[in-house]
């Protein structure tokens, strides 16, 4: 197939992008590059050589906002008239800081809603109807439940939770609008932490990280003193928050299953959960890094976030049984491959200085 993968040079896009090539498909990536950098393009390339041993890669990426709609539009005749329309689209493209969406919520809006409504209109305008969304576990807010499922009550409580439920809400409106037509999976993911394990490309956020792993990346580095954790007294097993991680190659693989569903079945609107269905804490986290790499993480206990909840836990039983993956990697093997590409990168830039 020919896909079209938007914010595909981002932490779970590019890891999707590997799994999408190594399957043989046709993968043109659409990206702004804010939070990323361009050359993961030329990285995801060294990997399917090195490691897949794939000489002929079907990869072109695109510098570029979706929410230009004349772009998105170009993109999609230049396909047609080439005789190769896009059969798919994997939307990844969007603002996802917890955090700073409380800070900063008109940005947010303004990204993710009109970027999506941009892309969803020139799909229909060149009849590409089978997308794959990167939704959130946020939209499930505060829930009394051990474990969410896909039909746990919907109650974001921040602003990238509600831009998350918002675009869903797009899609089933639009679903909704052409039954016979539409073929489209929802993926709400957890925690995703760790990295390919060539090391090659992983999690690197520009400017300052908000995620918990590059956070223990940058100490382990030796960028930062310490790891703040935010609040020692949330209703769980050790007082710190817990979390469902998963390692991003196991969600990359969801993607290709749901993408392979969807194109073998007939159409409809799925909502799936892709997490590993375990918790951990951020104190069993940290301890998990320093035993499996041999480094001290010193942390200190600070206030809680507003907009964090205390327990995140994943049902994935519907994405094994629907969709027949299941995650396979420790969460040992996301903290060595995690922090193996931390070092690569440190090499890199130590030969260019």
């Amino acid at each position: 197939m020919k896909l079209l993968v938007t914010g595909g040079s981002g932490f779970i896009g590019s890891h999707t992008c590997i799994s999408l090539l190594e399957s043989n498909h046709e993968v043109v990536i659409i990206d702004s590059h804010i939070n990323s950098s361009i050359e993961t393009i030329n990285r995801i390339r060294e990997i399917l050589n090195k490691c897949s041993n794939h000489k002929d890669i079907h990869l072109t990426g695109i510098s570029g906002d979706i929410r230009d709609e004349e772009l998105l539009n170009k993109l999609f005749f230049k396909a047609e008239i080439e005789g190769k329309p896009f059969d798919a689209v994997l939307h990844f493209a969007g603002l996802k800081s917890v955090n700073e969406s409380v800070s900063n919520p008109l940005e947010y809006w303004d990204s993710n809603i009109k970027g999506s409504i941009s892309l969803l209109k020139s799909m229909d305008k060149y009849n590409c109807k089978t997308i794959i969304f990167s939704s959130s576990a946020s939209i499930y807010g505060t829930n009394s439940e051990v474990l969410f499922k896909e039909t746990s009550q919907i109650k974001p409580i921040n602003p990238y939770g509600r831009t998350k439920h918002t675009i869903e809400l797009i899609l089933n409106d639009l679903f909704a609008s052409a039954p016979d037509e539409w073929r489209i999976a929802n993926l709400r993911y957890f925690n995703p932490i760790g990295a390919h394990q060539s090391g090659i490309i992983g999690e690197s956020p520009l400017g300052i990280p908000n995620n918990i792993f590059p956070l223990i990346t940058k100490v382990a580095e030796g960028k930062k003193n310490f790891i703040s954790i935010y609040g020692n007294d949330w209703p769980t097993k050790d007082g710190t928050g817990v979390r469902d991680y998963i390692h991003v190659m196991d969600l990359a693989e969801g993607h290709l299953a749901a993408l392979n569903f969807l194109k073998e079945n007939e159409t409809q609107i799925i909502n799936i959960n892709l997490g590993t269905g375990s918790g951990t804490s951020v104190l069993e986290l940290i301890n998990q890094f320093q035993d499996a790499n041999n480094i001290s993480i010193p942390y200190k206990f600070t206030n809680r976030r507003l907009g964090d909840v205390a327990s995140v836990i994943a049902d994935n039983s519907l994405a094994i049984n629907l969709l027949n993956w299941f995650p396979k990697r420790s969460l040992k093997q996301m903290c060595i491959d995690g922090w193996k590409s931390k070092q690569i990168g440190l090499n890199q830039k130590a030969l260019l200085d």
